[in-house]
């Protein structure tokens, strides 16, 4: 494997020029993250039954020195704060663990047991952060689990900390936003392969950890790789202003869909002055379009429920605390804190509104805008997750679509037939190469990815282009303040030089498949149909459920498979009968006779239909090419 290079002169520069102008003698965050501190685990290791590593905080010791060359200064200062792990105090009854997975969970004490608030990404890492609670607060029982929104790292640990018995048995409540369910199992399956490649790279799952290599990802350190569960909740609250008491826990809840998930909501509790800001507000730019992949959020939505946020609690909060990072303590701090949160997205809104409505384009945008003094000079306003130039880009999408106006962009050559082009126009690939290392002398690295880019897609296998690219990206990594964009260079860079790393961790699983609606399963299979291997297909399949009293009738025509809960005319080729339970074994793609009985699932009509189907199935890809073609 290739030893990772040294920073160049420019990046070192460029660093030096950072601290410079970077408030560093503010401490007031290394503070917050202390404060309150009751425990830290030892060693901040989570391993499987079978002793494989699931999750390792104890693996960023190495944040404990100072900035090296091959780190933004500001990132290296933002991994040290969320690199902290522990038990913490929010203040009287309320508890977060932090530094056991991407997100946090939080514990709040009722008359006689818990509401336990976003259990992480995975049952182990929620069970032992369920352990160090109870280790130093007392054995209390889970009285309720609330999602405050539909991303896995808010409910994947769900079974870590309650089971489907307690729940179905109706001794533990589970609260979630409208819409959960639809958008947390749905984002995991329509453009899952393809999220989770990409994730691999936003995370930096594939590389070592260290100062030239992974040293977090801005909004947490990285993803724990354990077990992803899932209950569905037994209750949907659906309007701001509504409250519940659990074991004593009063809560008041706001409503926010569509902002930094499409189904989210925050939580009030009076007695506390304590206000969970769900991901709405964190200690960092959240991304309006995440790198993995994602429909672009709305920030106008976005700033206008922090609006309403301080409408509704300004006066009386005196601490806000969220699924990702530290608290802010104190009512004036609180209110400026969500005051520049609200500015920051409000105006990234209005002056990529007003700038492309002078013309300008999502690129052009992105080097032109400016932050406010004061927005640029918080450091919760920082771009460690998000930035304001993919942010900007994403806005002018939201609004403008993929196309600049530019008709020279409305029919161009993909990837690979542009490269060899370009390449040819160039003077060949080894002219190219040579006068890409000139521009990497000269810092330009943003230049010479774009020129190698085109020499790699022409030449996959030219050695020297690849080489260069490698060190490029590995350059830009170093120079990047956003966690994620040093994932995404660095991890393309080591597959520049040792091949695919695949998907390394996966976001389906057994109870995401258990939780797929009818439609959802039905949209699953629709997308995966091979369309010019199905045009002279044509059948009609009716599913019914017994349980439900529901029925669909699916159809494929021209490489088309749709469907219908609308009385339909005429008889299906094959029906299929069956109670809900069993739509997961559909889901597995099963023709076998047995294992369909087993399920309950009857077959009437021809039977070779469902066959045919399945036969015209095509998965999506976990290696397919990033950084190279396919």
């Amino acid at each position: 494997m290739p030893t990772p290079r040294d920073a160049s002169a420019s990046v070192r520069e460029q660093h030096r020029a950072a601290l410079a102008t970077l408030p560093m003698s503010d401490t007031a965050d290394f503070d917050a993250t202390s404060r309150g501190l009751l425990a830290e685990p030892s060693p901040g290791v989570v391993r499987a039954a079978s002793g494989e590593t699931l999750w390792d905080n104890d693996s960023y010791a190495f944040l404990r020195d100072d900035a090296p060359d091959a780190v933004h200064p500001s990132l290296w200062r933002q991994s040290q704060l969320v690199a902290r792990q522990g038990l913490f105090e929010v203040v009287d009854g309320i508890y977060q663990v932090r530094g056991f997975d991407l997100s946090n969970i939080t514990f709040v004490e009722g008359a006689t047991g818990l509401v336990v608030i976003d259990p992480l990404i995975s049952s182990e890492t929620a069970a032992a952060a369920l352990a160090l609670y109870r280790e130093n607060r007392g054995d209390r029982p889970v009285r309720a689990v609330i999602y405050t929104h539909s991303h896995v790292d808010h409910f994947g640990g769900v079974k870590g900390v309650v089971s489907q018995d307690d729940v179905t048995a109706g001794r533990v409540r589970i609260l979630a936003p409208e819409g959960f369910t639809e958008h947390a199992v749905s984002e995991n399956v329509y453009a899952g392969t393809a999220m989770g490649r990409r994730a691999g790279y936003m995370y930096g799952a594939a590389l070592a950890r260290g100062p030239r290599g992974q040293v977090g990802a801005g909004l947490g350190q990285t993803t724990s790789t354990g077990t992803i569960t899932l209950i569905a909740p037994t209750d949907f609250i659906s309007t701001t202003g509504h409250e519940e008491t659990v074991d004593g826990v009063r809560m008041v809840f706001q409503m926010a869909p569509d902002t930094e998930a499409p189904s989210e909501m925050l939580i009030y509790f009076p007695e506390h002055k304590a206000l969970c800001a769900a991901e709405d507000a964190t200690h960092n730019l959240h991304n309006l379009l995440t790198l993995r992949g994602a429909l672009v959020r709305d920030p106008r939505s976005w700033a206008r429920y922090l609006t309403e946020t301080l409408d509704l609690f300004g006066t009386d909060v005196e601490v806000v605390f969220a699924s990702h990072h530290w608290p802010t303590w104190g009512n004036e701090q609180v209110v400026l804190y969500l005051t520049l949160q609200r500015d920051l997205y409000a105006y990234l809104h209005d002056q990529t509104l007003r700038m492309l409505n002078k013309g300008l384009t999502g690129p052009e945008i992105a080097e032109l805008i400016q932050l406010p003094p004061t927005l640029e000079n918080a450091w919760h306003t920082h771009g460690y997750y998000g930035s304001v130039s993919h942010n900007v880009k994403a806005i002018y999408q939201r609004y403008m679509g993929w196309f600049d106006g530019n008709p020279a962009h409305l029919w161009q050559h993909p990837p690979v037939e542009a490269a060899t082009r370009y390449v040819e126009f160039m003077g060949g690939a080894d002219a190219v190469v040579a006068k890409a290392q000139r521009y990497f002398d000269d810092g330009d690295f943003r230049w010479v990815a774009e020129v190698l880019n085109h020499v790699v897609f022409a030449q996959p296998d030219h050695a020297a282009a690849r080489e260069l690219l490698a060190d490029t990206y590995e350059q830009l990594g170093y120079g990047s303040e956003n966690g994620t964009w040093r994932n995404f260079y660095l991890s393309g860079a080591t597959e520049l030089r040792d091949g695919s790393f695949g998907t390394p961790t996966q976001t389906a699983s057994g109870d995401i498949v258990d939780n797929l609606s009818p439609a959802m399963l039905f949209d699953a299979l629709a997308i995966q149909i091979d369309g010019p291997r199905a045009w002279g297909e044509t059948f009609a399949i009716d599913v019914s459920f017994d349980d439900l009293d529901e029925r669909y009738r699916l159809r494929l025509s021209n490489g088309a498979l749709v469907y219908s809960s609308a009385p339909q005319r005429g008889d299906a080729d094959v029906t299929l009968s069956l109670p809900r339970a069993s739509l997961p074994v559909l889901a597995q793609q099963t023709t076998d006779p047995g294992q369909l009985a087993t399920a309950g699932i009857k077959i009437t009509g021809d039977a070779q239909i469902l066959d045919r189907l399945f036969r015209l199935l095509d998965p999506g890809d976990p290696n397919f090419g990033i950084v190279t073609p396919d």
